[in-house]
């Protein structure tokens, strides 16, 4: 399948043949959910944590008398039914990561970009530069192309300039190559990807 290259300034730069077996899947909702689910549990940090009953600091001695007060039996004040007694059941430190077969993970990559190319919000860009790095200047650029949420894949790097001038624009991201995801890719608009970045993903899955 073939694609249109345009420039910044929205000019024709030729076009590049996009492989089939990466842009013209029929997407599958439920690998992207399961990639989604994959990526957004990895990065949850897991600190959480409280103390249990054998972690709180104090006496170990009985309340009272077990019998004759007409209330209930209690031992210490650790348990959890008292203030400042330990949590029942609390969360404690772990990894939310699930396991996902390497295998699955490319596909569900492959699928995103299907997603784009059959949506019609895939957009190739010669290349991903800023001459003067002024936000202005990129804001323009990106109002004339009708953009106002984007992805923005380039290349191994990312140019500085460019970098500096989109940091500030809302809801526009800018990566390199190696940092492309199904999550960014679903959540944005428009993924645009320049010549290189697709040189890079075709050796990718080659």
């Amino acid at each position: 399948m073939k694609a249109e290259v345009i420039t910044l300034d929205s000019k024709k730069a030729g076009s590049v043949e996009l492989p089939d077996d990466v842009f013209a899947l029929e997407p599958r909702a439920d690998i992207l959910h399961r990639m989604v689910t994959y990526q957004l549990a990895k990065r949850q940090a897991g600190t959480h944590k409280t103390k249990g009953r054998s972690e709180i600091q104090g006496t170990t001695k009985k309340m009272y008398r077990q019998k004759g007060t007409g209330g209930a039996r209690h031992g210490n004040k650790k348990v959890p039914q008292f203030r400042g007694g330990g949590k029942a059941f609390g969360p404690v430190v772990r990894s939310h990561a699930i396991a996902m077969p390497k295998k699955v993970r490319t596909l569900a990559l492959k699928h995103a970009l299907s997603a784009k190319v059959k949506a019609e919000k895939l957009i190739v860009l010669d290349e991903a530069k800023s001459k003067d790095g002024k936000t202005a200047s990129l804001r323009g650029a990106l109002t004339k192309l009708g953009l106002k949420s984007v992805l923005i894949i380039d290349g191994a790097e990312v140019d500085d300039k460019f970098a500096l001038a989109s940091r500030n624009i809302p809801a526009i991201d800018v990566l390199p190559v190696q940092g492309i995801n199904v999550y960014d890719i679903l959540r944005r608009d428009t993924l645009i990807l320049t010549k290189a970045a697709l040189e890079s993903l075709e050796a990718r899955f080659k």
